[in-house]
């Protein structure tokens, strides 16, 4: 009975994590709001996917970081932060990846968990939870019986 009590609560948290809500990110761009570029971006840019145009479409949170080395049309060397919700379904997806180029460099990081696109990853992984929570329950099944 209590194995089956502790399976139950461990599925309405797996549940609570999947499924249930929308994808969140944070959203913003340093050139716009400086504040995007800190390393922990504030409350207030956060946003839910769903919310935006096409937003059934976002599976992942995405952060670029772009830095222009010299002047380039008139524009003074700059590194911006671009923290948004994005789509890919190529090997990218939950990766980071770099591209360069003439007079500039970029670093695409893509993650997909709730705002993930912040500087520091989340301490614990949802997979983590969520294997942590069987576990658990198989070792409780066994040791009561």
């Amino acid at each position: 009975m209590r194995h089956s009590l502790a399976l139950t609560l461990c599925l309405l948290v797996v549940l609570s994590l999947y499924g249930i809500n929308a994808l969140q990110c944070y959203l913003c761009n340093s050139h716009n709001d400086s504040r995007c570029a800190d390393e922990h971006p504030p409350d207030a840019l956060k946003r839910d996917c769903s919310d935006l145009k096409g937003g059934s479409q976002f599976t992942m949170c995405r952060k670029i970081t772009q830095v222009i080395e010299f002047s380039v049309n008139g524009l003074p060397p700059d590194t911006r932060v671009i923290r948004g919700c994005g789509w890919d379904e190529s090997n990218y997806k939950g990766k980071c990846y770099q591209r360069s180029g003439f007079g500039g460099r970029q670093e695409v990081c893509s993650c997909l968990t709730d705002f993930c696109n912040a500087a520091t990853p989340n301490v614990l992984p949802p997979t983590t939870l969520i294997l942590s929570c069987v576990l658990g329950s198989v070792l409780l099944a066994f040791i009561r019986n």
